[in-house]
């Protein structure tokens, strides 16, 4: 080779390596130095250097890199942001910034869901500080039908309670929660459900259990089907939560969507399963899991819940089978148990109350949830209302939240108490992010699918904490029920710092949709009693009119 091509394959390969390694010669929009990686698909836990730019994670790397921010994360876990999937707070600003101090880069809600879609996702649309989603709301859409409530503008959990209240203005009954739908107003519910799906939704959201007199089997079915016409999700916080006697055990309720989302194969989440039986949902779910079926379980780590004071599983007829009584109820504007008068005075009053209630049962179970594989940590948190039931704007204090503490300090309650029960930290992380994201990418939604993983090449949602002082600070005291989660100084949504120096970043919106694209045409067909029971039946018999009739009674 003469000296001359010496010199050119030498600066030929200067130049390539310069290329290759462009890291090191251009500053990256931030970089976090010096933390412990943390991957859970790969199982990656070194102390790297990540460099960041336009949102991606373009290097993991033992290299020295810059950046136009510099994270100093030494003693600092470097990991995937966290995923809920069953936040009531997701629609408030309020509810995000306390998310973001707790480690979440994207909640959603895809247990209460929401009503016209299109609309919810335009409200949000560059201006939201976290990545947004929801489905579609059964429960929203019977409010509709069958309580005649206009609905015609996006709603959320954020205002559920107040909507459960309204729904029994025009009669004096939740219609919504205990009556059973005409053939008619079932095609009504569906028709405008499958609007939503069009639209975009990740999949529908069924509180049925608060709606467990009025949600036929025959209901709850297609409302399943819907989805699965889409090759959506569907998750659901099942019937019969909590009942631990025969013949209304809570697994049956369980095993109702079960077998609905088996037969028709579809993305199953089964929403806080941290009942009674449990243990038995999750050994099916495994089962599944090893044939192939795309299904999972939620669960908060606390052994008190909260829902509205007039559910039908507290009335006096219903509360002993979960096995406590009135005075297991708080009331969080107090922080003092309840009994069965004050239960009655409240539920009187105001019967879309927000208390909380202990299940004493659940302090046992509680360190077993963080070892069970797919059962992924969603905090099921509250709308953010102050003790007068207002909601709660963005610059509003932490202290001013009332209502359950698991709306403020979930995951790092779920790192604390790995950290004291000695479970593996890629275990919960797993539960935190990647199980989510995982089991979401799988059921189609692309933009999980470069989520949850701590890789070159995936989204920069990023949680750092302190694996030593992570801890939850939200108390069932007033004054201290929104406190919020420390030890977890830094969070980046879309490569974008939104809390630093363990303060949420104001006036910043980095937040994407987590969604389907909108279709042209929607996709459900009205259902007809003969047609619909022709279709089960052999080509040469024909409907006997002794069959009566498949609407409900």
């Amino acid at each position: 080779m003469s000296t001359f091509a010496r010199i050119v394959f030498l600066l030929t390969a200067l130049q390539l390596a310069a290329c290759g390694n462009g890291s090191a010669q251009e500053p990256f929009d931030v970089v976090i130095l010096n933390g412990r990686v943390m991957d859970v698909e790969t199982n990656f836990d070194e102390v790297r250097n990540v460099g960041i730019r336009d949102g991606i994670i373009v290097t993991i790397s033992e290299d020295s890199i810059a950046g136009n921010e510099t994270i100093d994360a030494a003693g600092h876990v470097v990991t995937a942001g966290f995923i809920d999937t069953h936040h009531h707070g997701a629609g408030s600003r309020w509810g995000v910034k306390a998310s973001l101090r707790d480690g979440v880069t994207t909640p959603m809600d895809v247990e209460l869901g929401t009503i016209n879609v299109a609309g919810w996702y335009a409200e949000r649309d560059g201006n939201w500080p976290a990545n947004y989603g929801a489905a579609a709301s059964h429960e929203f859409h019977r409010m509709k039908v069958l309580d005649g409530m206009a609905l015609d503008g996006p709603a959320d959990g954020t205002q559920f309670a107040a909507l459960r209240n309204a729904s029994y203005d025009e009669n004096g009954v939740a219609d919504w929660a205990v009556t059973r739908a005409t053939l008619d107003q079932l095609n009504e519910m569906l028709v405008n459900i499958d609007e939503d799906l069009r639209a975009g939704a990740i999949g529908i959201a069924s509180t049925t259990g608060y709606m467990a007199n009025g949600v036929t089997t025959l209901e709850l079915f297609n409302v399943q089907k819907v989805a699965a016409n889409y090759d959506r999700l569907y998750a659901s916080h099942v019937r019969l939560l909590g009942n631990s006697n025969p013949p209304t055990e809570a697994t049956l309720g369980a095993f109702e969507q079960i077998a609905n989302g088996v037969a028709l194969n579809q993305p199953l989440i089964l929403s806080h399963n941290n009942n009674f039986g449990w243990w038995e949902v999750e050994e099916h779910l495994q089962l599944l899991r090893d044939q192939g079926y795309n299904v999972w379980s939620e669960y908060y780590p606390y052994a008190c819940g909260s829902s509205t004071i007039g559910s039908e599983f507290i009335k006096p007829e219903n509360i002993g089978q979960l096995g406590i009584d009135y005075t297991n109820l708080i009331d969080p504007t107090t922080g003092e148990n309840m009994n069965r008068e004050i239960y009655d005075r409240i539920v009187a009053e105001d019967p879309a109350f927000i208390m909380i209630l202990c299940l004493p049962q659940r302090e046992a179970w509680l360190p077993m949830w963080l070892e069970v594989p797919h059962m992924t940590v969603a905090g099921d948190q509250m709308p953010p209302v102050d003790a007068e039931g207002n909601p709660l704007d963005w610059d509003d204090p932490y202290e001013a939240y009332n209502g359950h503490p698991r709306t403020v300090g979930t995951h790092a309650k779920t790192l604390r108490l790995a950290r004291e029960h000695g479970v593996p930290l890629m275990q919960v992380l797993a539960q935190n992010n990647y199980w989510a994201a995982k089991h979401l990418g799988d059921a189609g939604i692309e933009a999980m699918k470069v989520r949850g993983r701590m890789q070159e090449g995936m989204v920069a949602d990023i949680t750092v904490f302190d694996p030593e002082t992570v801890t939850d600070n939200g108390q069932y005291k007033v004054g201290e029920n929104g406190n919020p989660s420390t030890g977890i100084p830094y969070v980046l949504v879309n490569g974008t710092v939104m809390v630093r120096d363990s303060k949420v970043v104001d006036g910043v919106f980095p937040g994407r949709p987590i969604r389907f694209e909108p279709e042209a045409e929607g996709r459900f067909e009205p259902l007809e009693r003969e047609a619909y029971l022709d279709n089960l039946l052999a080509p040469d018999l024909h409907i006997d009119e002794g069959l009566g009739s498949i609407e409900s009674h």
